[in-house]
C-alpha cells in the first residue's frame, strides 16, 4: 500500500464526495460510508457489494444522547431489527434533523463497536463531517470491490504521523497593523495537507522562555468578526501584547471549532440557539467538547528551536499539552477580553465546564 498519510487522505476526498470506501483491520474489511453521504439507492449498493446489511456506528457520546442501551464511552455499532433506511440514519446521527419522525428506538441494539468501526468514525471525523457511518463488513468471498482501501492503523496514526512530519515550507516578512516587525512561517506534514502558520513577532531570543500563544483558527471570529466568540480579540490581542513586549510567537492552527471543522461549528450554533450551550451542542453532535489535537503546536515550536514558553492562554488544556509533547510552560500568561451580550454566556460556559482561567 501507499505512504499511510496519503492512503487515509484519499479515504477523506472518497467521503468527502460521498462514496465509500474499505477499511482494513487484519482479516476484517469493512465498506465504509459517511452518514452525509446517504441515499437510499447508495444503502442498496453497499448491501449488494458487501453481502451484508449495512450497520451505523457513531461516537458513544451521541449514542448517549440519544439513550440507545447498551451504548457508553466507547464508539457504538448500532444494529436495527429491519434494514436502516436514510430518515432513520438523519434522525439517530444529525440533531438538525431531529424534525423528521422518530424511529422505534428499541428496535435498535447499541454494541462496542470494534477496530475498524472505531476506525471508521475516526476517518468521519478527520474528514470534518458527522462523526458516524454506515458500515458494512465485506464477506470473505468479495473480492472485488471498487473502493479506495485505508488501513485501520493508518488512520489511527494520522494526526500524530501528518505532526511528526510537519516541515518548514516557506515564510516572509508581514508587517501586521499591530506589530510591523512580523512575519508568517508556513509548516505543512509530508503529504501536503493543511499548512498550520506561525506568526513571529519581532526577534525572540531563543535562550529565553518565548512570549507563544496558540490559536486555534476560527474564521467566524478571525476575519468577519463574530461577537458569539472571544477569538478575534484574541488573535489581535495576543499579537499587539508581543509587539509591546519585544518579541513573541503566535501559532495559527487549522483546527476550526475546537477541532470539528467550520460546518459542524456552524451546526452546533444552531444547536446553542436552540437552548445548547457549546459545551452540549458539541455532545449532540457527537464530538468531545475539545477535538484538538496540540501535538502540532509542539512539533513547530520544535523547528523554531522553542523548547520553553511564557503561555498566553486561559486554557488549562494547552498548558497540559505542550508539557506532555516535551515543551516546558514556564508561566501562564492570563488572556482576558471584556464580554458582549453575545458571548457572555459561552465565556461562562468555557470557565464552567472546560475549565478555562478568567
Amino acid at each position: 500500500m501507499s505512504d499511510p498519510l496519503i492512503q487515509v487522505d484519499r479515504a477523506i476526498s472518497e467521503l468527502r464526495r460521498g462514496a465509500s470506501v474499505l477499511v482494513c483491520a487484519g482479516e476484517i474489511r469493512l465498506l465504509v460510508m459517511a452518514v452525509e453521504g446517504v441515499t437510499e439507492e447508495k444503502l442498496k449498493q453497499m448491501l449488494d457489494q458487501s453481502g451484508h446489511q449495512p450497520c451505523l456506528v457513531m461516537t458513544g457520546t451521541r449514542a448517549k444522547v440519544l439513550g440507545l442501551k447498551g451504548s457508553g464511552d466507547s464508539t457504538c455499532l448500532i444494529r436495527a431489527q429491519v434494514a436502516l433506511d436514510k430518515q432513520t440514519i438523519d434522525f439517530l446521527t444529525d440533531p438538525i434533523s431531529a424534525r423528521v419522525p422518530a424511529p422505534d428506538l428499541f428496535s435498535l441494539s447499541a454494541e462496542v463497536a470494534g477496530r475498524a468501526e472505531q476506525a471508521a468514525v475516526t476517518l468521519s471525523k478527520l474528514s470534518r463531517l458527522l462523526p458516524a457511518a454506515v458500515v458494512a463488513t465485506v464477506l470473505p468471498a468479495t473480492q472485488d470491490i471498487d473502493a479506495v482501501s485505508v488501513k485501520a492503523s493508518a488512520i489511527e496514526t494520522y494526526m500524530n504521523t501528518a505532526a511528526d512530519t510537519l516541515s518548514l515550507v516557506s515564510q516572509a516578512r508581514v508587517p501586521l497593523e499591530n506589530a510591523e516587525n512580523a512575519k508568517v512561517v508556513a509548516f505543512r506534514p509530508r503529504d501536503g495537507g493543511i499548512e498550520h502558520l506561525a506568526i513571529i513577532v519581532g526577534n525572540p531570543d531563543l535562550d529565553k522562555p518565548v512570549l507563544v500563544r496558540l490559536h486555534s483558527e476560527c474564521f467566524t471570529g478571525d476575519l468577519v468578526g463574530s461577537l458569539r466568540c472571544d477569538c478575534g480579540n484574541q488573535l489581535r490581542g495576543a499579537i499587539t501584547s508581543m509587539n509591546e513586549a519585544g518579541s513573541g510567537v503566535l501559532l495559527y492552527l487549522a483546527q476550526e471549532g475546537r477541532g470539528i471543522g467550520l460546518v459542524n461549528k456552524l451546526r452546533a450554533y444552531q444547536l446553542q440557539d436552540a437552548g445548547f450551550d457549546t459545551v452540549d451542542a458539541n455532545l449532540q453532535l457527537g464530538f468531545d467538547s475539545d477535538e484538538r489535537n496540540y501535538l502540532p503546536a509542539a512539533q513547530m515550536l520544535r523547528l523554531l528551536n522553542i523548547s520553553k514558553v511564557h503561555l498566553l492562554t486561559n486554557n488549562p488544556i494547552k498548558v497540559d499539552a505542550l508539557a506532555r509533547h516535551g515543551i516546558e510552560v514556564v508561566e501562564r500568561v492570563p488572556h482576558i477580553f471584556p464580554s458582549n451580550e453575545h458571548n457572555h454566556g459561552y465565556l461562562k460556559t468555557k470557565a464552567a465546564k472546560s475549565g478555562h482561567m478568567f
